[in-house]
């Protein structure tokens, strides 16, 4: 009996240093492991302002369908490396007000300009934001307050984000994968009137990208902590003075429905020429919003590619350039034209010349990277970037492993591939007086943005040597 009690203790303690053991490589297991963090808060206005997107609307908004929001994912992989992406619910942003958040966040919070994005929706059924797009508005000086008191409210609620964020970081697994969603069609080579004719008789022409990227994020036992999405297409569905998120709106509110606890982030893609047809109801937002959703329900419940290895992330801001452009005297010109968004644009450009001695040939244009693991390059671009980008990136880099972002970090104008920029037409010239730029970019557009991503990927592929 003496013996054997002595091997029941003996056992219990090899046991007991056995599941201390599993104890600790577990902890270890977890403190190696890649954290993340997500929140949201409402970027909903106070009260009525004056909508963008659309320079037909005589008026501020009347109301709203449902929250805007703003959402932070924070990613720490495990070296240490953050990064952090803030999805909006607004139609874009300027550059001034872009630095100033993202200055202030990464001051605060430890973060670098290339691990922090700011992704708008694009949304056309959200408020005027800052001086985005400001020549398209007939604003009165009251309205034109509201705007810039809504810009600073903005910047505070997204501190508030990502603040809340920093503090659930917490141990994850994260799965990528890709799913499919049809209802965005090219609206410059197709007739859009007649969009489900098309659809019927196999008409439908011109690029596309179908593709619905998702991130998963899975705390360690299983469960789901946050799900990102992607699509390449316009948020212009609706046309109202009601402020609600469109179809991507609709479509994150599906998927937090369907996964109580989990936050519903969405990215706008190169959807520069593409728009959800048909459209101009709530029922079609709804709708579309709900098939974006199944698709990417089905992509979350199917086995994922899991993300090994590190993050590493990258930025920087290229001279895009613009074609030549009028003189002082040539814009002093149009200042009197009849067309009153052209009269508009050259006002904002003397300004503009009268404070900077002159108008910059050249745009600071944001390109960034991050390369989640080995395998996963996710590319953000600023301004709208039509279709062709994302198709070519792919195409070169892998459909499966390559993510394009576009209305990152500041939206500035369309960005149009050389093929569109030659065409011409809104997307490649004609809007650019609506973000009142001085011309149309150069020939060398594409290149330029193509070289630029190449640049950083090289730049990231030789840090790992």
């Amino acid at each position: 009996m003496h013996f054997l009690r002595i091997r029941f203790f003996c056992m219990l303690a090899v046991l007991g240093s056995w599941l201390g053991t599993c104890s600790s490589g577990r902890a270890q297991e977890q403190a190696g492991a890649w954290q993340a963090g997500t929140a949201k808060v409402s970027i909903s206005p106070d009260g009525p302002i004056w909508m963008s997107g659309y320079a037909a609307r005589k008026g501020p908004s009347k109301g709203s369908r449902h929250d805007l929001w703003a959402k932070a994912l924070v990613l720490k992989d495990p070296s240490g490396a953050l990064a952090t992406l803030v999805t909006l619910d607004i139609c874009g942003i300027d550059r001034e007000l872009s630095l100033k958040i993202r200055d202030a966040l990464c001051a605060s919070f430890g973060l670098s300009k290339a691990g922090l994005v700011l992704a708008c929706s694009h949304t056309h059924s959200g408020p005027v934001v800052g001086s985005n797009l400001i020549t398209m508005y007939s604003l009165d000086p009251a309205q034109l307050v509201i705007v810039q008191k809504y810009a600073v409210t903005l910047k505070d609620r997204i501190f508030e984000c990502v603040e809340k964020a920093m503090a659930q970081l917490g141990p994850v697994n994260l799965a990528y994968d890709m799913g499919r969603c049809g209802f965005a069609a090219n609206r410059r080579n197709n007739d859009q009137g007649r969009i489900p004719e098309l659809r019927q008789s196999i008409g439908l022409v011109g690029p596309d990208d179908h593709d619905v990227p998702v991130l998963r994020v899975n705390n360690p036992d299983g469960s789901v902590r946050s799900i990102v999405f992607g699509y390449a297409c316009h948020c212009t569905t609706l046309d109202d003075d009601v402020l609600n998120g469109d179809y991507a709106g609709y479509a994150q509110i599906e998927i937090e429905r369907a996964n109580p606890g989990v936050t519903a982030l969405y990215w706008a893609g190169c959807g520069g020429d593409q728009n959800p047809l048909p459209r101009r109801t709530v029922e079609l937002a709804e709708q579309y919003g709900r098939e974006l959703a199944e698709a990417v329900q089905q992509v979350v419940a199917r086995p994922m590619q899991h993300v090994k290895g590190p993050l590493a992330t990258d930025y920087e801001e290229i001279p895009l350039e613009f074609a030549p452009f009028p003189d002082h005297a040539g814009w002093v010109e149009r200042a009197s034209s009849s067309d009153r968004f052209e009269a508009a644009r050259a006002k904002h450009l003397l300004d503009r010349w009268e404070r900077e001695g002159g108008l910059a040939k050249t745009y600071p244009y944001p390109v960034q990277v991050w390369k989640l693991g080995d395998k996963l390059n996710w590319i953000f671009l600023g301004g709208e970037v039509v279709v062709d980008y994302a198709l070519r990136l792919k195409r070169n880099l892998g459909e499966d492993r390559t993510w394009v972002t576009a209305y990152s970090n500041d939206v500035m104008a369309y960005i149009p591939s050389l093929r569109i920029l030659k065409e011409g037409g809104y997307e490649g010239g004609g809007a650019m007086v609506y973000y009142a730029q001085p011309g149309p970019w150069s020939e060398r557009v594409e290149e330029q943005v193509v070289e630029a991503v190449q640049r950083i990927l090289n730049r990231l592929a030789n840090s790992k040597k």
